[in-house]
This record gives C-alpha cells, sequence and structure tokens, in this order.
C-alpha cells in the first residue's frame, strides 16, 4: 500500500517508516500538518497516519481539510492524546481509528493493513432521498434546491443514512460505521450530531425526513 505519514518527531517518523517499509509498504512522510494537507489532496493514498500535534497546521485540523477537500482516505491518528474526549474530538474530525503512543508497531501495522482493505465504497457519485440531494464529488448537499451546509461529520452521518434511506439505522451501527466506535463511548455524540442534522436538512420544510424511531434509531424517507 501507499501509506502516508505525517509526525513532526523525527524519531518516531523514522521509526514508523522503516517499520511499514519491512512490511512492504510505500511511504511518503511530511512533518507538518501545512504540508500532510498538501500531499494528502495531491496524491492517492491508500491510508493515512497522522500525529495530533503538529506545527503549522494541527493533525485535526489537516485532517477536516482533508475531508473538506472530498478525499476520504481511510486515516489513523497516532497520538499520545488518548482521552475519551479526545478520540471523540478525532473521530468527529474525520479519523477512521485511534491509537495512542507508547504503541507496538505490530498494532499499528495491523490497523494500518485494516484500514487499507476496507472495501471501497459503492461508486456512486450522487444520493436522492425525495428532494433532498447530495453530490458526493463535490461534497455538496440540496433540499428542494437550497444549499445545505454540513460540518465533515455530518456530512458522513448524513451519507450513511441516506445510503441506507427507508431503513431504521441503530445507534450502535452509527457509532460502527460513522464514528468506527466499536464500544460504547458513553457519550451523546450520536444524539447531538442527529439533532444538528435534522436541524439542518428539515428546518424550513413542511414534511420531515429524518425520523427516530423511539427504542430502535434512525430512519431517513422520503414524505409519502
Amino acid at each position: 500500500m501507499k501509506i502516508l505519514l505525517v509526525e513532526d518527531d523525527s524519531e518516531t517518523a523514522a521509526y514508523v517508516a522503516r517499520g511499514l517499509r519491512e512490511r512492504g509498504h510505500a511511504v511518503d512522510h511530511a512533518e507538518t500538518g501545512k504540508d500532510g494537507l498538501r500531499f494528502a489532496t495531491h496524491e492517492p493514498y491508500d491510508v493515512m497516519v497522522v500525529d495530533r500535534m503538529l506545527p503549522e497546521l494541527d493533525g485535526l485540523s489537516m485532517v477536516r481539510a482533508v475531508r473538506d477537500a472530498g478525499v476520504r482516505t481511510p486515516t489513523l491518528f497516532l497520538t499520545t492524546m488518548g482521552g475519551v474526549d479526545d478520540r471523540v474530538e478525532g473521530l468527529e474530525a474525520g479519523a477512521d481509528d485511534y491509537l495512542t503512543k507508547p504503541f507496538a508497531l505490530a498494532e499499528l501495522a495491523a490497523r494500518v493493513t485494516a484500514l487499507g482493505r476496507r472495501p471501497p465504497m459503492a461508486q456512486t457519485t450522487a444520493l436522492r432521498v425525495g428532494e433532498l440531494e447530495m453530490d458526493l464529488l463535490s461534497r455538496t448537499v440540496t433540499r428542494a434546491g437550497r444549499r445545505i451546509e454540513l460540518q465533515a461529520q455530518e456530512f458522513k452521518l448524513l451519507e450513511y443514512l441516506m445510503r441506507h434511506a427507508e431503513q431504521v439505522v441503530t445507534r450502535t451501527m452509527l457509532l460502527e460505521k460513522v464514528w468506527d466506535f466499536h464500544f460504547d463511548p458513553r457519550t451523546n455524540i450520536v444524539e447531538t450530531h442527529i439533532s444538528r442534522l435534522r436541524s439542518k436538512i428539515d428546518r424550513g420544510f413542511e414534511a420531515p425526513l429524518l425520523h427516530t424511531i423511539r427504542g430502535a434509531g434512525y430512519v431517513i424517507r422520503a414524505p409519502q
């Protein structure tokens, strides 16, 4: 695989790059967030490994900018910031996995391989539910022609819901598929994002699209 490593600590970067190359991967290294953003948006990569504490542009801001640019390369944060809130913040920024320092190189390599094995999402370039439309290439959302501005994680949540239109999706499904949590973080992250998303796509329209199914989950569907 072709991997982008964004890490400002020279010893850590050399250690990780060497270990990944020994496992047959090609590794490009950027020392700053700005360089990482430039690499990520101009070259195709299979996986990105990004430190959170970077000079010029921090890791969170870098990943948000990458996602806003429409780049969906699977991304792993590698950082000393290991609190639950830190992991939530990282995943909300658009990362797919999170590994704290100190770490075992074997685990890092296994996680990178797992991210690289994820099947690509269907090559659909547009999704539609009733009058709600999502353009996956331009990363835009409109309802009845009205532009709706979404944050990166809101876009990801809506995309998942629209890909499963008319199906009830559970909180656990959203935690796993949208935030890549395989445990309950014991936060209201799903409820908060659903509320924000509902206010953006339904407010000002007569018929709601996003529904809460009490005791089951959520569903997005066109008005009957």
